[in-house]
């Protein structure tokens, strides 16, 4: 049997499970805390306790079965966990392996002034975090080329679905619209991430992919769009000059692009939510959004 160990099994992780899970994958999954391990067990992948540090015995034993790995656990000031100086090479920590896919960030790009870009784009990255994740990339590209095997980097837009999402911030009474002129962002359902990384390693298909939704656009109109949904008046708009945000919030703000994902459309790939006017009409009438 397939199996797949995900290193960071956290919302996009587990969603990613669930479909290999369904493809008839064995799953396991790392996670922190054994609250979230039961969780996890839950949905049918096996949990294994994991803090990004030291490789454990069990988590050694399960990379040596695994044929495929997603890496989820986001790089910190020590790196990527699998490309410290201590660690030993994938290759030996993962003999059975098929296909690697890095769960990266479209933050990689930088700000482009709403511009478009796709995979080919320079990349210009303007936080820590996102400087952090070029390296970490380029690690796992490196690694894919020097062992002859298919590593899939893939660049994720932000991330909603069931349980996270602007129908529950209405309901919470979160939602906020924040105006700041011509400002798009890029998105995609969660579902979609698993789908994609499914679709990659079936192709065993390496190197980088966008992996966002068909319609970037204002984020304002999203919080319309949950508003109506819900029979509730539109949250009033609120300049972004003056708005109350953390640090890293507005720091969202500052990066304006366009993220294009005809490279995987090129390559056969079909969203199951293509923009998110469909997508919340779906988790609002399934009854989903609340998770």
């Amino acid at each position: 049997m397939k199996h797949l160990l995900i290193l960071g099994a956290g919302f996009s992780g587990k969603a990613i499970g669930e479909t290999f899970r369904d493809a008839g994958f064995s799953v396991a999954g790392t996670t922190r805390s054994a609250e979230k391990a039961e969780a996890l067990r839950a949905l049918g992948v096996e949990p294994i306790l994991y803090d990004g540090g030291a490789i454990s015995e069990a988590l050694a034993a399960d990379m040596a079965r695994a044929t495929h790995l997603v890496q989820s656990i986001a790089p910190g000031k020590d790196g990527d966990p699998l490309f410290r100086t201590e660690s030993p090479a994938l290759s030996t920590l993962m003999p059975k392996l098929e296909w690697a896919g890095y769960l990266s960030t479209v933050g990689v790009y930088g700000d482009h002034k709403g511009g478009w870009v796709n995979e080919d784009t320079v990349l210009n990255p303007v936080s820590a975090r996102s400087v952090e994740r070029v390296e970490a990339e380029n690690h796992w590209l490196a690694s894919g080329e020097a062992s002859g095997l298919p590593v899939a980097v893939l660049r994720l837009a932000g991330i909603y679905g069931p349980g996270r999402n602007a129908l529950r911030n209405m309901e919470d009474g979160t939602a906020r619209r924040l105006i700041k002129p011509d400002q798009v962002f890029n998105r995609i359902r969660v579902e979609d991430i698993g789908g994609s990384a499914l679709f990659l390693a079936q192709k065993h298909l390496g190197g980088v992919w966008n992996i966002t939704d068909d319609e970037p656009g204002p984020p304002q109109d999203v919080v319309a769009e949950a508003a109506r949904l819900m029979g509730l008046p539109t949250p009033p708009d609120i300049a972004f000059e003056t708005a109350e945000l953390s640090p890293m919030a507005r720091s969202f703000y500052g990066e304006n692009k366009r993220v294009s994902n005809a490279k995987l459309r090129a390559a056969g790939f079909d969203f199951r939510f293509s923009n998110y006017r469909q997508s919340l009409a779906e988790l609002h009438a399934s009854g989903r959004w609340r998770g």
